[in-house]
């Protein structure tokens, strides 16, 4: 039984019900900024933004503003070069602790909560037995492992055939090359197997008791038939993947189940609350930032990085450099290029030198990142001639090489540890331009470019996009992103909006904009070659390097 919001005494419906009657509309009306009463009906929306470095839920109000958010961060293990492995209860219990901490922050009583949103990082599988129990640590999106099993991927379905199904060549970061590597590699793992899950899906799974996922992170297991939009019997028929294996797909707005007594307990969450299919973090960012009609385009610097651009169309690249996955907005798609190491080459080198940038920025009581900027600002753009490419664990865009690894070029004596911090950031600017210039190639608009992410944050890292894209970067009020998303999707799984482009109207407000500097912009276009013929240069050492 499903409770609907503390203005609804004793209103009951079952959660069959709920589905089969689209009752959201019902309950909405049509639109939700002309009804200046909402709020007495709407409660509070939460949203889970399940991430690499830690889970962050952010419980919101009916006009979209943070109550209360809290970050809890787990390890990322790497015991070989090029693995990259978390544990998903690590990310339950992350999940199950700042939901209750959000509850209790904010005083809201949790029968006003109307919906659960749940964003996460892509691809990293999760296997469980019969009992719901996790068999090993979950292979997440950065791991590279998994080139022979690329290949045969391709080998069993053809190149051509698995673009034209899945939109994407077989990548070693998706999912499906993880599910045969175990069965390679680990197959009395692979035997006990009943259950395949997406990070987010695992929380889901926790909080409802439901094995299910939504269309935006199935399309990046490269299982998903993309273009209709449900799993694809042909590619797991020549992989041989049970489909039984797998959860039931979903939209991102539809509701998936609701909390279990054994999660309201937990969680403090009130049984029957609804949880939406919610979305991949990417997909979910776009919801947060408005890009959820043609023409709109977002770039995120995380720890990894994302050019991506909505379309109402599927346009798929017959080479694969870039992805095309279902979005969160019904009947669309996305266009996406992925980079790997984005701000988590910043976060390597905070972490490696800049240990002095780390203490005067806890003397000043500030963001180390924010001296590490106020530093690079002090170097000229083009950093004398430093040039850095940010592959430090592969790359997907545009050359889906495992075997690439970062690289400083043009190091000099006169280089200080600015020219380093700048070199990074101007290096990940390039690698974000290589997404943008096929887009435009694939005649995808792209009229308005908002930035978000860590990384969007910093003014300077904003500049050197607007410099390299050569149009305007915007942000928006929010800083809250995938987690934002996952809340207008359960505001619309639950009928508080009647669609998610009404919501995102009605919910997202733009700040600054940033024009490019056409001085820059000139400097930045004369290292640009240069930083793509480096690649092309040093592709069969990369390659050399990898099997030594």
């Amino acid at each position: 039984m499903l409770w609907l919001g503390s203005d609804w005494q004793a209103e009951y419906i079952n959660f069959s019900e709920l589905k089969s009657r689209k009752i959201q509309k019902k309950i909405a009306g049509t639109n939700c900024k002309a009804n200046r009463k909402l709020g007495e009906i709407m409660g509070y929306l939460i949203g889970i933004d399940l991430g690499t470095s830690g889970t962050k839920t952010v419980l919101f109000d009916e006009n979209g503003e943070n109550l209360a958010s809290v970050t809890i961060e787990y390890p990322l293990y790497q015991d070989h070069n090029g693995w990259g492995e978390q544990e998903p209860d690590d990310w339950w219990q992350a999940a199950r602790d700042s939901i209750l901490q959000v509850i209790h922050q904010s005083a809201v009583d949790p029968a006003a909560i109307s919906g659960v949103g749940i964003s996460g990082q892509m691809h990293g599988l999760v296997m469980l037995d019969q009992a719901g129990k996790v068999l090993r640590r979950s292979i997440i999106w950065l791991d590279q492992r998994t080139a022979r099993e690329c290949e045969e991927i391709t080998e069993k379905v053809g190149a051509e055939r698995l673009i034209e199904i899945t939109a994407n060549p077989a990548l070693t970061g998706f999912t499906a090359s993880k599910i045969l590597w175990v069965r390679n590699n680990q197959p009395e793992i692979y035997e006990k197997c009943a259950h395949i899950l997406l990070p987010k899906d695992y929380v889901r799974y926790k909080l409802t008791g439901e094995f299910a996922t939504e269309v935006s992170d199935a399309s990046g297991m490269q299982l998903l038939d993309v273009p209709k939009r449900q799993w694809s019997t042909e590619v797991l028929s020549k992989l041989e993947i049970d489909a039984g294996l797998l959860g039931k797909v979903y939209e991102s707005p539809e509701i998936t189940g609701v909390i279990t007594p054994l999660a309201a307990a937990e969680t403090g969450l009130k049984a029957g609350t609804p949880v939406v299919g919610g979305a991949g973090d990417n997909a979910a960012a776009a919801v947060g930032t408005g890009v959820v009609r043609d023409g709109l385009a977002f770039t995120t610097i995380g720890s990894s990085g994302v050019v991506y651009a909505h379309s109402s169309k599927i346009k798929i690249d017959p080479l694969g450099r870039v992805h095309t996955f279902c979005c969160a907005v019904p009947g669309a798609w996305h266009i996406m290029g992925v980079h790997q190491a984005s701000g988590l080459s910043l976060r390597w080198i905070r972490d490696t030198m800049c240990a002095p940038e780390v203490a005067a920025a806890a003397q000043r009581g500030v963001d180390p990142y924010e001296v590490m900027g106020e530093e690079a600002e002090r170097i000229a753009a083009g950093s004398d001639r430093l040039l850095y490419l940010p592959y430090l664990n592969g790359e997907r865009t545009p050359y889906l090489d495992p075997n690439c690894r970062g690289v400083f070029f043009g190091l000099s004596g006169m280089h200080t540890r600015a020219h380093l911090i700048r070199a990074v950031m101007e290096g990940v600017s390039y690698s974000l331009r290589d997404s943008i210039n096929i887009l435009r190639e694939m005649q995808i608009e792209t009229s308005e470019m908002t930035a978000t992410g860590g990384g969007g944050r910093s003014p300077l890292w904003r500049q050197m996009l607007a410099d390299n894209y050569h149009c305007k970067v915007k942000t928006i009020d929010s800083k809250e992103g995938p987690a934002l998303g996952v809340a207008i999707l359960a505001g619309v799984g639950t009928g508080l909006f009647s669609s998610v482009p009404e919501a995102c109207s009605a919910l997202i407000q733009n700040r600054s904009v940033q024009d490019p500097d056409a001085a820059n912009a000139a400097v930045y276009d004369r290292y640009y070659p240069l930083y793509q013929k480096l690649y092309a240069d040093l592709k069969t050492s990369f390659d050399q390097l990898a099997g030594i």
